[in-house]
């Protein structure tokens, strides 16, 4: 059983407040929500969630079956999917895939690469170079770089951004097929998106 606490969490840049007193505790399983508008701080919570800012004040604590996961080790359980992420465009699909599980430390088979390509509904188009491909085919690709690693946290900002009707379904799919194992936490201000999650938390 995996664990996420964030405990008075808020973060300010100088003088500005971006957000304060955040509190939940989520175990797999759980998903939450995360709404508020446009400049609320959305994006930056998940990056403190992240260790990718240093918070002003509080605490985020990942564990695995109540053992403490260091920042050095709880990036091999998360998985992150953004707008602002970047891919390799001089690289295919496929070795973009081959690059993210190699850092990651791992070894991917060309079957896998396949299954993850036909997932996300890019099949037959693994061998194009991601300079090629359209906003939306580049949204697609992300998600199977985060499947790369079978999350145990999944972590999702604006994650329709780009898609079509299709891809939104494809989107949709995968997080019903995490949501009953894995802790799923999705930054939206889209209805349809945060209604999949169990609770919401919302910044003002």
């Amino acid at each position: 059983m995996y664990s996420l606490t964030v405990e008075n969490l808020g973060k300010r840049f100088g003088a500005r407040k971006v957000f304060s007193k955040i509190d939940f505790e989520l175990y797999s399983g759980d998903s939450i929500a995360v709404v508020g508008s446009n400049g609320s701080g959305k994006s930056t919570l998940l990056k403190v969630i992240l260790s990718l800012l240093v918070p002003s004040k509080g605490k985020v604590e990942y564990k695995n079956d109540q053992k403490v996961l260091t920042d050095d080790n709880f990036r091999s359980y998360v998985s992150f999917v953004s707008p602002y992420l970047n891919l390799y465009d001089h690289l295919s699909a496929e070795e973009n895939l081959v690059f993210f599980a190699t850092v990651a430390g791992f070894h991917v088979t060309g079957k896998e690469i396949n299954a993850l390509l036909g997932k996300v509904g890019l099949e037959g188009r693994g061998m194009d170079y991601v300079m090629g491909y359209s906003s939306g085919m580049k949204q697609r690709l992300k998600y199977a770089v985060a499947l790369l690693k079978k999350p145990e946290f999944l972590f999702l900002d604006e994650p329709t951004s780009n898609l079509d009707d299709d891809g939104k379904k494809i989107v949709f799919d995968i997080i019903e097929e995490y949501r009953n194992d894995s802790i799923i936490l999705i930054a939206t201000n889209e209805k349809e998106e945060y209604e999949l999650a169990k609770n919401i938390v919302r910044l003002t």
